[in-house]
């Protein structure tokens, strides 16, 4: 299994996250005590969704030679604090050369993708 570490001493809310030799720094903003040195719990979950969307978009789009030059993918969340709900906002843009019949295509294949994971 993999695994991550995530480690927090005396400053408050700054945690150092480890993944295999990678080291990123997690911390809340100073309006809550922090002291902004890096992403909050709630833009690193984002970031892993906009960042999984992205590499699924490249990975497909890479299987079928298409002319991508790029993906843009944003994230946004929002809970409500009366009920707990929790809504994620994506939108995806793409620079590329794709006929409509690619684009079905392209979206049938993430909704497949997403399902299986």
């Amino acid at each position: 299994m993999k695994t991550i570490s995530a480690t927090i001493g005396t400053q408050l809310y700054k945690t150092e996250i480890q993944a295999k030799n990678h080291i990123i720094t997690a911390d809340e903003p100073e309006s809550v005590g922090g002291q902004n040195l890096g992403l909050t719990p709630t833009e690193l979950l984002e970031s892993s969704l906009a960042a999984c969307s992205a590499m699924t978009i490249r990975m497909y789009a890479n299987r079928k030679a298409w002319d991508l030059q790029q993906v843009i993918v944003n994230v946004g969340f929002k809970r409500n604090i009366t009920t707990q709900a929790v809504t994620f906002k994506k939108e995806v843009e793409l620079i590329a050369t794709l006929t409509m019949k690619m684009l079905k295509n392209l979206i049938n294949g993430l909704k497949i993708s997403y399902l299986k994971k």
